[in-house]
């Protein structure tokens, strides 16, 4: 690994989630923020706009079951139920009863599920604030990669070999094409993604976690009511270059989400506007908080 990477590993600390050993970090002072990162790779995504936000807030993330540096159980049922369970867990060990989330892609979908959970009185903490960033919200706008349709349509068996077959030419190559034209990821940085990937055989198992995108159709009546009759803030700041989840995303938030207030990035910027366009994506979480006077 990179200096870069494993300064980032050495940040963190281990729980135990259903005897499994997962990675998280908390950093800073103020209000909490959870971060929610996205597939294939973890919390490091957040990395370029981390000394910002822990200016201002006490910052928790954990890698999620799968990925990065957690544990990555091979024969395993991965769900958005027990993604959300995973959080529930971390907030309980470290004592959060409130805190604001800033999320991405994936983690979209892990929000969504506890914001529905929020609607139903299950939630045992308090959503201050939600701010989504580019990700699949709405599976009739998305628009997923071929890598993603072979991986995670095909069957078990097939997705088995293909996650092991995978090079880092292929997964390079498909990251790349997300992002924005002027904004592509330096070679370090898709040799950090590379080695998330790999740590603990990661790779192996991608196509189990990939599945759960095309798992998210039986949920989405529960989340989009949630996301339409909740009463906490909420804001989706966009790459609207990023060809899965662009603008067409934006535009069908804005569709969806009653008083949806939508904060569209430069139109060259794509699928990772954290790493991309970190300065802009800060500028527009904080003309987020202040409109919401946090």
């Amino acid at each position: 690994m990179t200096r870069e990477l494993l300064n980032w590993k050495s940040k963190g600390n281990y729980f135990e989630f259903n005897t499994y050993k997962i990675f998280y970090i908390k950093e800073g002072i103020g209000p909490v923020l959870t971060l929610f990162h996205g597939y294939p790779y973890n919390s490091f995504d957040f990395e370029k706009i981390w000394d910002e936000l822990i200016q201002e807030f006490t910052v928790v993330v954990p890698d999620m079951i799968g990925m990065g540096f957690s544990d990555k159980p091979a024969n395993h049922q991965y769900s958005f139920d027990e993604m959300a369970g995973l959080y529930i867990s971390l907030f309980k060990e470290l004592q959060i009863t409130e805190t604001h989330i800033l999320a991405h892609d994936l983690g979209n979908s892990v929000v969504q599920e506890l914001l529905s959970r929020n609607e139903e009185n299950k939630d045992p903490f308090e959503i201050k604030s939600v701010a989504f960033l580019n990700g699949g919200l709405f599976t009739d706008a998305y628009k997923p990669r071929f890598i993603q349709l072979l991986l995670s349509k095909s069957p078990k068996p097939i997705g088995r070999i293909l996650s092991k077959l995978m090079s880092k030419k292929n997964v390079s190559k498909a990251t790349a094409e997300v992002f924005g034209i002027g904004t592509k990821p330096s070679i370090m940085l898709l040799q950090n993604f590379w080695d998330i990937l790999n740590f603990n055989k990661g790779k192996s198992i991608a196509y189990l976690i990939g599945r759960l995108v095309f798992a998210k159709d039986k949920h989405q009546q529960r989340w989009i009511l949630a996301m339409q009759q909740t009463k906490i803030p909420m804001c989706f700041i966009n790459g609207p270059a990023d060809p899965n989840s662009g603008k067409h995303m934006a535009e069908r938030y804005t569709q969806l989400v009653p008083n949806a207030y939508v904060k569209l990035l430069d139109e060259n910027i794509g699928h990772w506007p954290q790493i991309e366009a970190p300065q802009q994506t800060i500028e527009a979480y904080n003309q987020f908080l202040e409109r919401i006077q946090i």
